[in-house]
């Protein structure tokens, strides 16, 4: 991990604080470092919920303008030459 560091105090539960401290001993890094990727995956989660929350927001929005696009469309080619102006030309 890159950037700049800047020195933090937590508590943490005892259990956890021996999980972190194994899963340091096993990846052979620190503690510090098992707290900064655990954070980042937790961030990195988030960030494709909030992405994937969005896109199902937008996909919403985007079928709802295709129907009444279609919709719209298919009104403006079913008038008729009687619903024109008076030369029958169709009005828009």
């Amino acid at each position: 991990m890159t950037g700049q560091y800047r020195k933090i105090t937590i508590s943490l539960p005892g259990k956890l604080l021996e999980y972190a401290d194994r899963r340091a001993g096993r990846s052979r890094c620190s503690r510090s470092q098992v707290v900064s990727e655990a954070l980042a995956e937790a961030q990195a989660l988030e960030q494709t919920r909030l992405a994937a929350e969005g896109y199902r927001f937008y996909a919403g929005e985007a079928r709802e303008f295709a129907e009444i696009s279609a919709q719209a469309a298919a009104e403006a080619l079913s008038v008729g030459p009687d619903e024109g102006d008076a030369d029958g030309r169709e009005t828009w």
